[in-house]
């Protein structure tokens, strides 16, 4: 178990300790990290709290004629905050990290630790080997569901979603590094300068209205990230194919086949 108390609190989380609520998971957890608002840095005051892991089956339970839990979701209650969490068995995991899946990526990649083991630290070590430049369509895609959400609901929170999406992608295709936190990525991808201020607007409510923001500009801006996406792609030194899958092979079978202990504190791990 690992938990960095002081960074989950600097990231606005009102719970800091999810020891006793991840201890109740049947199955060993490989790793559990924060997602959501509180990655992405805008959280509200009244924000869930969104938790993403994995967590390993016994072999018994891929080998039988039972249907695998590869997925689990449970949602609970703590003093009025709503949390979350949902996990995949390591081999759906791994699979998902051989598409050009952003939004696992993000989780596995999460500085919000709140659970790691040997198997977490491998697969970060394995994820540069599976970026590609198709994940530019994840990041396109992602953005345009939340702008239509934008412009069905008029809230701040998909705006805010739409540009996180597409300076990710812009950041990923230059860089070959995921990096979700959206007021880090204002200082490293030229972005409309009154991001800062809707940020802050956000922190207000979960579900407020985007107030006093003219749609025309914003329509207008979030257009020509799209195209600034498009040219980063084209662009990009990133590889067409994910590779890695040996070496992510390899882990599977290796986790599997032994009972994986919690892990002391990494060393590190921020």
């Amino acid at each position: 178990m690992y938990t960095d108390t002081k960074h989950l609190q600097e990231a606005g989380l009102p719970v800091a300790d999810f020891g006793p609520v991840l201890a109740e998971e049947r199955d060993p957890l490989l790793f559990a990290t924060v997602s959501g608002a509180h990655l992405y840095g805008f959280p509200s005051r009244d924000s869930d709290v969104d938790l993403r892991g994995v967590h390993l089956l016994p072999a018994d339970d891929l080998l039988g004629l039972r249907k695998p839990e590869e997925t689990r979701s449970r949602m609970w209650d703590r003093d009025g905050v709503e949390m979350d969490l949902v996990t995949h068995d390591l081999r759906k995991f791994v699979r998902l990290m051989l598409k050009p899946n952003g939004y696992v990526l993000e989780q596995l990649l999460s500085g919000l630790v709140v659970h790691t083991s040997e198997v977490h630290d491998e697969l970060v070590d394995l994820a540069p080997d599976v970026l590609t430049r198709n994940h530019a369509h994840h990041y396109r895609g992602f953005a345009g569901t939340q702008w239509r959400l934008f412009e069905k609901t008029g809230e701040l929170k998909p705006l805010l979603y739409t540009f996180r999406a597409l300076l990710t992608g812009i950041h990923l295709m230059r860089s070959g590094e995921v990096r979700a936190h959206l007021p880090t990525l204002l200082g490293e991808v030229a972005a409309p300068a009154y991001l800062p201020e809707l940020i802050d607007a956000k922190a207000e409510a979960e579900h407020g209205g985007a107030h006093g923001v003219d749609e025309a500009v914003v329509r207008r801006d979030v257009e020509r990230l799209h195209g600034v996406l498009d040219e980063a792609q084209a662009a990009s030194g990133l590889p067409e194919a994910a590779g890695g899958f040996d070496g992510l092979h390899d882990l599977v079978v290796r986790a599997r086949s032994k009972t994986w202990a919690p892990s002391s504190p990494a060393a590190g791990r921020a």
